[in-house]
């Protein structure tokens, strides 16, 4: 990478607080343990990342119980691709389809590491939710993720109907990687006449292989992903000629126009936060509706922290409703939306006593997960037997921080830009029934367990 530019991203509709004052409380007290680890990750070989990732995100997503999850291998152009299908119950009906392509800096992840998200989006959606697994490097060139993530789509879009999938509604997302992947797909379909997509969920994607922005700089370090790491990840997959190519850059892309609306999510403490937002402002400039979720205090990678960080599930209810209303054919919005901690909490005056409090809750609570992960790794009755009591009140240190937790201080959410309802109908499917009240009330979902 090089840095051609100091630019921050484009003011129209960027969120008003980039970078909180510090991270939320439970990155902080997350932070705290994580950064206690000795080495970096890149320090081990690719095999050695991908186990410790693949555990990691295991342990710290939710993972709750959907009703269905089958696997299934369908034929790509480097060689059958996995996919793995969730479904949160039966339907007499053909239901839209999410596909959803894991992160990991092309060198790391699977369907195992996309498993929590998937399941949590599943049972708040009337929707099919598939994770796709794609061709890594560096074993694989770049190209090869992509090009098995496209062909996934096509293939859904072509058979999805053998699966109980209404195909005239289907939508793609990613975090990280998989956001650069799925805006290359998105960009690529839009082009070439491919499946229509309802939208395009981008989460803290990576959607320049060439520039470095301000926040790689700001980011540097302590934040979970790094600029170490980040250069780490770029000599393993090794020198790209093609880098600039939109193809491998879907921010090189000149032309924006006809792409189908997206949701792009943020977070303050990522090293390539700038590289989302000014993606988000080209497409707006493109008459792209952006509904733009910001979390000021995050870090890279929240998403898949949900069982210890609260706003990777205020996230994923997010990511929910915008689904909702895609399929449902409602107008999409253009907005931002600001989500940090709220002001306080009836302890305040107390906080180095409730920061120790929160730190040890979070280290008793991970430590639980991870441990109790590892034992389902033995066979499939202790999976079993594992899951159930992360699923129940009887591992006390995670039943301790959700009580902590809800005699604290919650999440507030604001929209920053506009300061009106910006609706963009599209082909509505159905009549729109929205209206800047109705939207005002919205809230994220509560959590439903099965």
């Amino acid at each position: 990478m090089n840095n051609e530019s100091s630019n921050r991203p484009a003011t129209r509709g960027m969120p008003l607080n980039l970078r909180a004052g510090r991270p939320d409380r439970e990155v902080r007290a997350f932070l705290r343990w994580f950064n206690l680890a000795p080495g970096q990750i890149t320090d081990r070989s690719v095999g050695t990342q991908r186990k410790l990732w693949r555990l990691m995100a295991l342990a710290m997503g939710r993972r709750p119980r959907v009703a269905s999850v089958s696997q299934r291998t369908i034929p790509g152009p480097g060689g059958p691709i996995e996919l793995r299908i969730f479904s949160a119950g039966p339907s007499k009906e053909r239901r839209p389809a999410f596909l959803w392509c894991h992160g990991g800096g092309f060198i790391v992840g699977g369907l195992d590491s996309a498993d929590s998200i998937c399941r949590s989006i599943a049972l708040a959606t009337d929707c099919i939710v598939i994770a796709v697994g794609y061709r890594l490097a560096p074993e694989h060139p770049l190209t090869a993720c992509r090009e098995d993530f496209l062909e996934a789509l096509e293939w859904v879009a072509q058979f999805g109907g053998t699966l109980g999938i209404d195909t005239t509604r289907l939508a793609i997302g990613g975090d990280s990687a998989g956001g650069n992947i799925s805006a290359a797909v998105a960009q690529h379909t839009a082009r070439n006449d491919g499946p229509r997509l309802a939208l395009q969920v981008l989460a803290y994607p990576a959607t320049d292989l060439v520039e470095e922005f301000p926040s790689l700089v700001e980011n540097a370090s302590g934040y979970l992903i790094t600029e170490r790491l980040l250069r780490g990840v770029m000599a393993h997959v090794g020198d790209i000629t093609d880098a600039q190519d939109p193809w491998l850059s879907p921010r090189r892309q000149p032309d924006l126009r006809g792409l189908p609306p997206a949701l792009v999510i943020s977070a303050g403490f990522d090293p390539i936060r700038d590289d989302g937002l000014d993606y988000a402002a080209r497409l707006r400039a493109a008459g792209v509706p952006v509904e733009l979720l910001h979390y000021a205090g995050q870090i890279h990678g929240f998403l898949n922290f949900d069982s210890v960080i609260n706003a990777g599930r205020d996230a994923l209810d997010r990511i929910a409703i915008a689904l909702n209303h895609a399929f449902a054919g409602d107008c999409a919005r253009d907005r931002t939306i600001e989500v940090a901690d709220g002001p306080g909490s009836a302890f305040a005056a107390f906080r180095p006593v409730t920061e120790l409090v929160m730190t040890s809750l979070i280290g008793w609570a991970t430590a639980e997960r991870v441990w109790l992960t590892l034992l389902g790794r033995l066979s499939a009755r202790t999976d079993h037997a594992a899951r159930r009591l992360l699923d129940s009140r009887f591992v006390p240190g995670a039943f301790l921080r959700q009580t902590a937790v809800a005699h604290g201080n919650e999440l507030e959410a604001r929209q920053t830009w506009p300061h009106t309802a910006s609706l963009h109908c599209m082909q509505a499917r159905k009549p729109h029934e929205s209206s800047p009240q109705r939207d005002a009330r919205e809230r994220p979902p509560k959590e439903r367990s099965t």
